[in-house]
């Protein structure tokens, strides 16, 4: 077994959503101090791609040992990579990838501890927080619908992009936990609707995520709800100044929202047969935040 064998179970299409947010993050600690160390910044993206490796790797690993790959239709977006359907005897390999990134991910977060030591403590409790998170998600998170709703926002749009600012600066700020709020919605809803096609197989082993406890209709009106959410708040920063006026640009991509909510109304649990609106909510949840990022960089 090499490790390119395993490579499709670090699902590496996803894996820009890692760097977006670090990027976020970077660009709110460049825009209060005018500088990012950029060796600093490299360890940091190091941190969010193995963490999020580790996390796709824990998926891929509990969703074949539940039998949960064998029932799930897959989409270009949903349904995990079906390595381990077509070749589990790479189990134990994409096992050993999932424990190496979770403890490589704890040690660079032990390693920006002992940088900053007390100046930052408030890394400690956001760093085991997404540590617990990424453990936890598969086999434990999916079984609480709202802890479930709102964990990747949590992970990704503000633990990533706050914990960036703070090893970046030195410092806390809260900056960086407001403007979070974006991607933090648009997170959610991203794993939300990548839910629906999942239904019935996630039911079968025992999951209990929003759809499956809520329904398609609630589901519906939750995403309908964190999209004018970030819209709202992307308006708001602007006119607070607290994001450059350039930043309106985000305000483009931020629209595919409410086109991936027209499929979601309009299809139900069947959107995966119509990929391109899964495709426009990756793309909202991806280019807005990347969007404002490069806005304030600019600015």
């Amino acid at each position: 077994m090499t490790l390119t064998a395993i490579v499709p179970s670090f699902r590496l299409p996803f894996l820009i959503l890692a760097p977006v947010c670090v990027f976020l993050g970077a660009s709110m600690s460049y825009m209060e101090q005018g500088t990012v160390d950029y060796a600093v910044l490299a360890i940091a993206l190091l941190g969010a791609i193995s963490a999020h490796i580790a996390v796709n790797t824990i998926n891929e690993y509990q969703d074949y040992v539940s039998g949960l790959d064998l029932k799930t239709i897959r989409t270009p977006f949903s349904g995990g990579s079906g390595l381990l359907s077509q070749q589990p005897e790479l189990l134990l390999g994409v096992k050993r990838a999932a424990i190496v990134t979770t403890l490589l991910t704890f040690l660079i977060g032990v390693y920006f501890v002992t940088l900053y030591g007390v100046a930052v403590i408030a890394i400690v409790p956001m760093g085991l927080l997404g540590l617990a998170i990424i453990i936890s998600y598969t086999k434990w998170i999916n079984k609480w619908p709202i802890i479930c709703l709102v964990a990747p926002g949590l992970c990704f749009g503000l633990l990533m992009v706050a914990g960036t600012q703070v090893i970046l600066s030195g410092h806390f700020s809260t900056t960086p936990w407001l403007i979070g709020l974006i991607p933090f919605f648009l997170i959610n809803n991203l794993l939300l609707l990548n839910q629906y096609p999942d239904i019935d197989a996630d039911k079968s082993i025992g999951r209990n995520h929003f759809p499956i406890a809520f329904g398609i209709k609630t589901s519906n009106s939750i995403f309908f709800i964190f999209s004018v959410c970030s819209t709202l708040l992307l308006g708001f920063f602007i006119s607070q100044k607290l994001l450059p006026t350039l930043s309106a640009m985000a305000f483009i991509p931020q629209a595919l929202a409410f086109v991936a909510l027209y499929g979601a109304i309009k299809f139900k649990e069947n959107i995966g047969q119509h990929p391109k609106y899964l495709a426009y909510n990756v793309s909202c949840a991806l280019l807005t935040p990347l969007t404002i990022a490069i806005t304030v960089f600019l600015n």
